[in-house]
């Protein structure tokens, strides 16, 4: 299972990049899933957490959902959203 996160800009993706690097967390950047919408279209692909225990995500983050399903049929489970959950 990965987790996606989206964002309101490009500098909030490069940013969450390299927070995730900086705690040892593969991250990959690309086009957001038809899907799912995002302000500035890209999105960040993760497979653990990069936040410690009571830490929230960082700022300049959209969404965060998790994929369930896999090539085709993959949809998404929303985990996070700036000012919603």
């Amino acid at each position: 299972m990965r987790n996606v996160a989206t964002f309101y800009s490009h500098f909030g993706a490069l940013r969450f990049r390299r927070f995730c690097r900086d705690r040892g967390v593969a991250c990959e950047l690309a086009p957001v899933p038809r899907s799912l919408s995002s302000s500035c279209g890209t999105c960040a692909f993760f497979e653990a957490s990069p936040l410690d225990e009571g830490e929230d995500w960082p700022e300049g983050i959209e969404l965060v959902a998790r994929t369930v399903g896999e090539g085709a049929a993959v949809t998404y489970e929303e985990i996070y959203r700036k000012g919603g959950s």
